[in-house]
C-alpha cells in the first residue's frame, strides 16, 4: 500500500497530496498515476538508491526501526510514502521500476522514542539517506529539526538519485609513490574564488577548480597532488548562519558517498556528480592526483541538542558512541558533539563503502583522515589494531590507494604521531613544530631538527614505514598561514565573534618585531627571508611535503588562526599576490623543482649515517658544525645549537629506480643558520667535493645564484638563513 500524504510542519496530521515523482520527478502526475505506482521487493544491497538503467532500488539500514516509509518528494515538496515491506537482516528495501534519476527522497522511520536509553526515531522526520550520493535543498534552521514531533519537510535537504554513468574516457589514476608527491592542501572555494581567469559563474565550483588556469598554476609549482578540503556534503551550523558567518571548513559531514552540492556549477539535483568526476578527469590528465580530506570521525548532527537529519532518526544507538551510563549522551572525541561509532559493523561497512565508493567510482587518489584517532577507539583507548584498520588493511581497494592520518584527536591519549599501522602516512605534527621553533630561534636541541629533517625514522622506521610515511608540513588549513606565521606573536580572530577566545593560543609563531602589517624595510625583509626558510626546508626535508595554498604567494589572513567561520576574503586566495609576491612564487618553484630534480632529497630509504671518518664510502650523510668538523655527541648536546651543515651524498643512495638502476645524484651541502647574526661555514675538505656551487640560497629573493666556492673555503651565511651548495667537481 502507497500513502500519499503531506504533513503539517507542527503536527502529524496527514492531508493528501496530488503530486507524485515518477520517471520525469519534475513533472505533476495525477492520484490515479500514484495509485498505480509499481513497488517490488527489491535487495537489501547495495545501501541506499541505486539506479540501474531500468528503476531504482532503495535500502536502508536500521536495525531499531519498527517501520520504514520511503519518502518520495516532488518539486513542489509533495510527498508520497511507499512502506518497506522487505526486511533482511535489519535492511529495509525496495525497487520502483519507474524511479529514475533526479528523483528526490528521503526516510521516516517510526521506532522508539526513548533517549534515556539510546533510541531517537521520530517518524515526524524526514531523513537523509546515510547512502545518498547527492542532496538537494537546504536546511532553514526551523525547530521542527530539533524538537520531537515536528515534522521538517520543507525545512530539510532531501536526498537525489543519481544517475551512476559517465564517460571516464581514457582516465588513469597517476599512482605517485610517496617519495616523489608533493602535496597541496587546497579549497574548492577558496582557491578559485578571485582568480580572474576563471569565469566567473566557475568560481568556488569543482568546474573552477579544473580549469586550465588553476591547473597550469599548480603545474608551474611542482604540485603532483592537490589535497582538498572536505568536500562531503556538510551542514551549514545554524548558530554561524545567525552571526552572518558560515561553515566554510566544511567539517560538518552528514553525506559520506556526496560530493558537496555548492560547490557545483550545475543547478540540476544530481548534477554535482558528474562535475565533480569531469574535474577528477582534468586532474588526472594533468599528471596530479585528488586526495580528500575526509571526516568520519564525528557528523553534523552535533550533540544531544542538535538537528534530527539524518543518523540520529535512523538508528542513534548504531551510529553514535553514547556515554554508557547515559545513553541519551554522546561521547564527544572530536569537540563537535558527537563520535561515529567505529565499533558497530554497520557504521564500519558504511565508512568502508564510502572509501570504495570515491575509489572505484569516483576515481580519487587517496584520503587524509581528520582526528584519525577518533576512529581507532575501540573502547576509551586508541588501539592501533582496532577493526576498522583491520578492515583497511585487507581491502583490496582502499589499501592500495593513499591513506593519510591525522594522528590526533581531543580525547585522552588521542595524539598518536607516529603510532599508526604500516600502510598509513601521517601528519608529522612534531615536524611542524620542530621546524617553526629552530627558524624562530627558539632554544631546542639540534638532534630533533635533524631527526625530522631526515624522515624521522624515530617515528616510522620501527613500523617498517620509510620516510614518506611522514607528511611533513609547517603550515595547514589550522592556524596562521605561513605569511602570518612569520608575522604575528599571537592570534587576531576577533572576526569569529568568540571574543579572539577560539583558536590555538600556542602557535610557535614569531612577527619579526612587530605584530601585524608595518612598513619597516628591515622587518618586511626578514620576513620575506623566514618565509623561503620554512619553504626551503620543508621542500628539501625526507619524507612527502605538504604545501598550504596560497603560502607560494604569501597569503595572509590578517593574524586570524581559525577561519573556519570565514567564507569570505579573508580566507579566499588573493590572486592579485602573483604579481606583488612574484618572487616568492619564483622562489617555492624553485624549491619544489630542486627536490624534483635531485633523488637525494626525496630517498625511498632512511639514512644509514655512517661517519665518514669511517673511510666507508657508501657514507650517506654527515652533519657538520659551521668550522668544517664532524658533529659529535658533545656538539649535538651543545649550547651553540642554532647552526649546522649537513652533507648528502648523491652516490650514496641505496634504492634503485624503477628500472633497477643505481641511482647516482649530485652531492649536497646545506647550511642552517638560525642565528640572527651572520655565521662563517668552514667547507669541508676535498673528501666531500672540490668545488661547491650555490642550488639555493634563502638570503635572496628569488634563491638563485652562480657562485661558487672551493673546498676548505670560509663562506658567510647571512643571518636567519639557508645556502644550499651542490658539488660541481
Amino acid at each position: 500500500m502507497i500513502r500519499r500524504e503531506r504533513v503539517a510542519s507542527d503536527s502529524l496530521r496527514a492531508i493528501p497530496t496530488t503530486v507524485l515523482a515518477m520517471a520525469q520527478p519534475d513533472t505533476a502526475q495525477t492520484e490515479d498515476d500514484a495509485e498505480r505506482l509499481p513497488v517490488w521487493p527489491g535487495h537489501p544491497f547495495p545501501l541506499g538508491a541505486t539506479f540501474d538503467g531500468a528503476g531504482t532500488n532503495f535500502s536502508l539500514f536500521s536495525e531499531v526501526a519498527e517501520a520504514v516509509d520511503l519518502c518520495l518528494i516532488a518539486r513542489d515538496g509533495t510527498e508520497t510514502r511507499v512502506p518497506l515491506e522487505e526486511v533482511d537482516g535489519f535492511v529495509w528495501h525496495a525497487y520502483l521500476p519507474t524511479i529514475a534519476p533526479g528523483q528526490r527522497y528521503g526516510f521516516r522511520v517510526h521506532g522508539p522514542y526513548e533517549p534515556e536509553h539510546g533510541h531517537r526515531c521520530d517518524p515526524s522526520k524526514l531523513l537523509l539517506d546515510p547512502y545518498g550520493k547527492a542532496f538537494d535543498g537546504a536546511f532553514d534552521g526551523h525547530e521542527s529539526l530539533h524538537n520531537y514531533g515536528m515534522d521538517t519537510l520543507g525545512h530539510t535537504m532531501t536526498t537525489v538519485v543519481i544517475n551512476p554513468y559517465f564517460d571516464w574516457g581514457a582516465d588513469r589514476q597517476p599512482n605517485r609513490p610517496y617519495h616523489e608527491t608533493v602535496i597541496y592542501e587546497a579549497h574548492v572555494k577558496g582557491l578559485t574564488a578571485t582568480h580572474p581567469a576563471v569565469p566567473e559563474e566557475l568560481r568556488g565550483t569543482y568546474a573552477g577548480l579544473a580549469h586550465p588556469a588553476i591547473i597550469e598554476h599548480l603545474h608551474s609549482l611542482g604540485v603532483t597532488a592537490i589535497e582538498l578540503m572536505p568536500v562531503h556534503q556538510f551542514m551549514q551550523d545554524q548558530l554561524l548562519l545567525d552571526k552572518g558567518l558560515r561553515n566554510y571548513w566544511g567539517y560538518n559531514t552528514f553525506g559520506f558517498l556526496a560530493p558537496h552540492n555548492e560547490y557545483a556549477s550545475a543547478n540540476k539535483p544530481g548534477a554535482t556528480v558528474s562535475e565533480f568526476k569531469a574535474m577528477v578527469r582534468d586532474f588526472h590528465a594533468a599528471g596530479i592526483e585528488v586526495i580528500l580530506d575526509v571526516v568520519y570521525n564525528h557528523t553534523a548532527e552535533g550533540n544531544h541538542e542538535g538537528p534530527t537529519i539524518s543518523f540520529r532518526g535512523i538508528d542513534n544507538a548504531a551510529y553514535y558512541r553514547l556515554v554508557d551510563d547515559n545513553p541519551a549522551m554522546y561521547m564527544d572525541y572530536t569537540g563537535t558533539g558527537n563520535s561515529l561509532n567505529a565499533r558497530h559493523p554497520h557504521t564500519l561497512q558504511l565508512i568502508m563503502d564510502s572509501l570504495r565508493y570515491w575509489v572505484l567510482e569516483m576515481h580519487v587518489d587517496g584520503f587524509r583522515f581528520d582526528l584519525a584517532s577518533t576512529l581507532a577507539r575501540e573502547l576509551h583507548d586508541v588501539n592501533r589494531l582496532s577493526a576498522f584498520f583491520d578492515l583497511v588493511q585487507q581491502d583490496p581497494v582502499v589499501s592500495q590507494v593513499k591513506l593519510i592520518a591525522e594522528p590526533w584527536d581531543v580525547g585522552e591519549g588521542g595524539y598518536q604521531v607516529g603510532n599508526f599501522p604500516p600502510l598509513w602516512t601521517e601528519w608529522n605534527g612534531k615536524y611542524r613544530d620542530t621546524v617553526r621553533d629552530y627558524w624562530r630561534g627558539e632554544p631546542a636541541t639540534l638532534g630533533e631538527f635533524a631527526s625530522r629533517f631526515t624522515g624521522s625514522s624515530d617515528l616510522y622506521e620501527a613500523t617498517g614505514r620509510r620516510p614518506g610515511a611522514s607528511i611533513n608540513f609547517v603550515i595547514a588549513h589550522d592556524g596562521f598561514t605561513l605569511r602570518d606565521l612569520v608575522s604575528y606573536n599571537e592570534k587576531h580572530n576577533e572576526a569569529n565573534g568568540e571574543d579572539n577566545k577560539d583558536g590555538e593560543s600556542h602557535n610557535r609563531s614569531w612577527n619579526c618585531g612587530v605584530e601585524g602589517p608595518t612598513d619597516d624595510p628591515q622587518i618586511n625583509e626578514l620576513r620575506d627571508r623566514q618565509s623561503r626558510n620554512i619553504l626551503a626546508t620543508l621542500m628539501l626535508s625526507q619524507g612527502t611535503p605538504m604545501l598550504a595554498h596560497g603560502d607560494e604567494l604569501g597569503r595572509t589572513q590578517q593574524g586570524n588562526n581559525n577561519v573556519y567561520c570565514q567564507d569570505s576574503p579573508l580566507s579566499w586566495m588573493d590572486w592579485s599576490m602573483v604579481e606583488k609576491n612574484a618572487d616568492l612564487l619564483e622562489f617555492t618553484r624553485s624549491a619544489i623543482q630542486l627536490r624534483a630534480k635531485h633523488p637525494v632529497f626525496r630517498r625511498r630509504r632512511f639514512f644509514a649515517g655512517t661517519p665518514i671518518r669511517s673511510g666507508d664510502e657508501n657514507r650517506d650523510i654527515a652533519w657538520l658544525t659551521p668550522d668544517g668538523e664532524e658533529m659529535t655527541p658533545d656538539h649535538w648536546n651543545s649550547g651553540f645549537g642554532k647552526s649546522l651543515a649537513v652533507y648528502l651524498n648523491g652516490e650514496a643512495i641505496p634504492e634503485p629506480n624503477e628500472r633497477g638502476e643505481r641511482i647516482v645524484d649530485d652531492s649536497f651541502l646545506l647550511c642552517f643558520n638560525a642565528h640572527d647574526e651572520a655565521i662563517d661555514f668552514v667547507l669541508p675538505d676535498d673528501r666531500y667535493a672540490n668545488t661547491w656551487t650555490v642550488a639555493l640560497d634563502t638570503s635572496v629573493p628569488q634563491g638563485l645564484s652562480d657562485t661558487e666556492f672551493d673546498a676548505g673555503a670560509t663562506v658567510t651565511v647571512t643571518a636567519r638563513s639557508l645556502l644550499v651548495l651542490r658539488r660541481t667537481a
